[in-house]
């Protein structure tokens, strides 16, 4: 019984290492991430662009909405690193 609970308390020591192909999968995250970076920041001046027009002409104001939605995906999008970080910890 001694015996047993001995080898169940070896500490094993390893180190991480990143698995084959991640390189790859690191590069298309990467171009994702540009992608969505650029449509939220074309999103964001065609809200600003429809609100002027709205603006101007008096018309209905669904641009603040869309300008605000906007705003929130570009935070989102730009701490998601960070939030991936938070919930699940290397």
């Amino acid at each position: 019984m001694l015996h047993a609970i001995s080898v169940l308390a070896i500490s094993f020591d390893t180190t991480p290492q990143a698995p084959p192909g991640s390189a790859g999968l690191l590069k298309i995250i990467g171009w994702i991430s540009w992608a969505v970076s650029a449509a939220l920041i074309c999103a964001v001046l065609v809200a600003g662009g429809k609100f002027a027009w709205e603006r101007w002409h008096s018309g209905a104001t669904e641009s603040p909405k869309m300008l605000v939605g906007a705003l929130i995906g570009a935070v989102i999008a730009g701490s998601a690193g960070a939030i991936l970080n938070a919930v699940a910890p290397a």
